[in-house]
């Protein structure tokens, strides 16, 4: 069986417009906070959306943030058990690292990293 996705973000350099756009727009409401480093959002302007309040309760938990200087972006991540090893097959497949594991302590780490089409996706786990 696969891995499943987990979780999604959407990042700029508006956050609170964008949170205040697709609150509008789907509904969604948001746990506004820290994202877990400065590199995914700057700090306390994250959003997250808790996917157990979205349609029928069966969404994936995610996130709207960014901050001045963040690229724009939608991104996904996939649950790994070991994100270091999931970025070591990405590059080994023809993928490039671009974050990550980070951070570098605590219970949970994420990194990114692009295909080899250049596609950003994003892995997600426990801390080594």
């Amino acid at each position: 069986m696969g891995l499943p996705v987990v979780h999604f973000e959407i990042i700029g350099s508006d956050p609170a417009k964008l949170r205040g756009y697709y609150g509008e727009l789907f509904g969604w409401r948001f746990q506004v906070g820290d994202a877990i480093s400065d590199k995914v959002s700057q700090p306390g302007s994250y959003g997250f959306v808790d996917g157990s309040t979205t349609g029928e309760g069966d969404g994936i938990n995610g996130g709207v943030g960014g901050g001045r200087d963040h690229e724009p972006r939608v991104l996904f991540y996939v649950a790994v058990p070991d994100v270091a090893s999931a970025l070591r097959q990405a590059e080994d497949l023809g993928g490039k690292r671009l974050m990550g594991p980070e951070p570098q302590s605590g219970d949970f780490t994420v990194g990114r990293f692009t295909d080899p089409e250049g596609n950003v996706v994003g892995v997600a786990g426990p801390s080594a």
